[in-house]
């Protein structure tokens, strides 16, 4: 099965490594330990310490899992984007048509994308609508509350 790129800037990938490396390292030990303590009470048949510290190992058994095949379908992505047109790692100022508001959001791949942080996924319905439009340009982004447009007024 092919596996879905994953599209990061540097500092993304920087930072799921490290998440794998705290997870592999550190999260592993913890984790060990709980469980052979709570192995030491004795009957872990109605042990609730014992429960709680296996399924903290499963979540984090997948979690590795799930970095790991991230990290292998990497692609990099050029954050020096040309100013003419939205791309992924372009940060955009948007003017938001009907209420007279300006938005800014930095386009990155799924897998970076927090909205707390205005870093917006090219998935997601506005990173698809602006990607690859240009200065001044007006987009249309249909949403469950009905259709939003946007006019680009800045791209770095």
């Amino acid at each position: 099965m092919v596996s879905k790129e994953v599209i990061l800037t540097q500092g993304g990938l920087e930072k799921l490594e490290k998440e794998l490396d705290y997870l592999k390292s550190t999260k592993r030990r913890e984790v060990a330990d709980r469980i052979k303590t709570a192995i030491s009470f004795g009957d872990i048949s109605e042990n609730s310490e014992y429960e709680d510290a296996k399924n903290e190992q499963a979540f984090i058994e997948g979690r590795i899992i799930t970095l790991e095949k991230m990290l292998r379908n990497v692609k990099l992505i050029n954050e020096e984007t040309d100013s003419e047109t939205v791309s992924v790692g372009s940060t955009v100022t948007l003017k938001d048509l009907e209420f007279d508001e300006d938005f800014e959001y930095t386009i990155v791949g799924s897998a970076e994308a927090n909205p707390a942080e205005n870093k917006i996924s090219n998935e997601s319905p506005v990173g698809k609508a602006i990607l690859g439009k240009k200065l001044n340009d007006v987009v249309e982004v249909s949403v469950p509350a009905g259709i939003l447009k946007y006019q680009i007024v800045k791209i770095s």
